[in-house]
């Protein structure tokens, strides 16, 4: 074999430990983060996916959003209102539909713990140049395309 192989073979090996252990690190940063606020990891999440949209949004969009059924997006929805972090309202235009929103206080907590998380993110990001934030932005893009393409393949039973 080629030593432009070879080394290209290494380099794949070391990028998939180190791809399983950023996974696993975040896995359990999540849930550790989750455990802070007392709430369930894919409700955290769902937290962080709310903070990205322009406003209120259906259950539907959440199942959207979270890759889970309408019925766990529902019992999602029970626990933040439970836990006091989003309302549910009629929606204005159409009556039909149940717009969630959430409670700007409660989203102010959860970005005040993610505040005093950041500066060690950032700092960390500082040691790199503009093209790499922008390769690190780039793979980022790509990973979460993957990773909901892969989702879907395994939630239909493709894999």
């Amino acid at each position: 074999m080629p030593q432009k192989n070879k080394d290209r073979a290494r380099l794949m090996g070391e990028l998939g430990t180190a791809s399983r252990r950023y996974m696993a690190s975040y896995a359990l940063f999540n849930q550790a983060l989750a455990d802070h606020l007392r709430l369930h990891p894919t409700d955290l999440q769902c937290l962080n996916l709310l903070g990205l949209e322009p406003g209120p949004v259906t259950t539907g969009r959440i199942a959207e959003l979270t890759g889970l059924t309408t019925g766990s997006a529902t019992r999602l929805v029970d626990r933040l209102e439970k836990a006091g972090y989003v309302t549910r309202r009629r929606d204005t235009e159409d009556r039909r539909k149940v717009l969630v929103e959430a409670v700007p206080e409660r989203m102010a907590e959860f970005g005040a713990v993610w505040g005093k998380l950041n500066g060690a993110w950032f700092a960390m990001f500082d040691a790199y140049g503009d093209d790499e934030i922008a390769l690190l932005i780039a793979h980022m893009h790509r990973t979460v395309e993957l990773a909901g393409t892969q989702i879907e393949q395994l939630r239909g039973g493709e894999l």
